[in-house]
């Protein structure tokens, strides 16, 4: 089985920067897509960005481009959301999540982390 676990996350003033780190362990194989996901309170689950395997492809939800930067270490199992210039809406919980798919969006994602609390104050 796959398993996910994030870290980075935490408290930050509006405009300032925080990078997430997801690292896989466990069977790996045929895991192509990640992805990171984001849910504030009271709000449906939502993509935030993602990367395919080689990490040639990227997607950003409009509402993070130009300021969310996703990107992948094949060799270290690990897939990296840099964040700039936050904004309060930004207030979440991130989930790192991977696919055995290998597009980015289009699909479910089966495989998912814990989370980790971001929050951006005013």
């Amino acid at each position: 089985q796959v398993q996910l676990v994030e870290s980075g996350g935490g408290l930050v003033q509006a405009g300032g920067s925080l990078r997430l780190s997801c690292t896989r362990s466990g069977r790996t194989f045929n895991v192509y897509v990640m992805g990171w996901f984001r849910q504030a309170p009271g709000k449906e689950r939502e993509f935030v960005a993602g990367i395919t395997l080689s990490g040639s492809s990227t997607y950003y939800a409009d509402s993070v481009k130009g300021r969310f930067t996703i990107s992948r270490d094949n060799a270290k199992n690990s897939v990296y959301l840099q964040m700039d210039s936050l904004k309060p809406e930004d207030t979440a919980i991130y989930y790192c999540a991977a696919d055995k798919d290998y597009r980015i969006y289009g699909h479910a994602y089966d495989y998912w982390g814990q989370g980790t609390q971001v929050t951006v104050s005013s």
